[in-house]
């Protein structure tokens, strides 16, 4: 058997991942271990308004997964997914075993918050010494007006 390192991303029914996640993630897992995949890694990615409605939904939830799967049953697999009412679309890639490693540490990472990079910004500008008296770029540019965006560029 030539097992190959496969990414797998699907594309989940927002209102049914949303009822029921376990039930539906869980529906992927059974997927992959029923043909004797091992899944290496397998989370939500995000939640996203689809650039065009796929079977009338508008929404749909990403589902990121890394696992190691016999190519030649690969098509039983993306069959499954077809016939699957919960996945909407799926693809899969087949991965370089020396990258693998890489991949999978970084999809096993807790995402960043939303803005959080932004938040990241303004505290280094609160933490820069002014003289007394003087305000920060972001409090003068609120104050007269101006976006964050422009105190940041000054």
């Amino acid at each position: 058997m030539a097992e190959n390192a496969y990414e797998g991303m699907y594309i989940l029914d927002s209102n049914r991942y949303g009822r029921d996640p376990d039930a539906v993630s869980g529906q992927i897992r059974e997927m992959i271990e029923g043909i004797g995949g091992k899944i290496l890694v397998s989370r939500v990615w995000e939640e996203r308004r689809l650039a065009y409605p796929i079977r009338g939904q508008r929404k749909g939830t990403y589902w990121l997964t890394y696992s190691w799967l016999d190519g030649k049953r690969l098509p039983e697999i993306e069959r499954k997914c077809q016939l699957n009412d919960n996945i909407l679309r799926a693809l899969f890639l087949k991965i370089d075993p020396r990258i693998i490693d890489a991949l999978v540490a970084h999809a096993q990472a807790e995402p960043a918050a939303p803005g959080a990079e932004e938040k990241d910004e303004a505290a280094k500008d609160e933490k820069e010494p002014r003289k007394r008296g003087e305000k920060s770029p972001v409090a003068a540019a609120k104050e007269s007006g101006g976006s964050e965006a422009e105190a940041k560029d000054k």
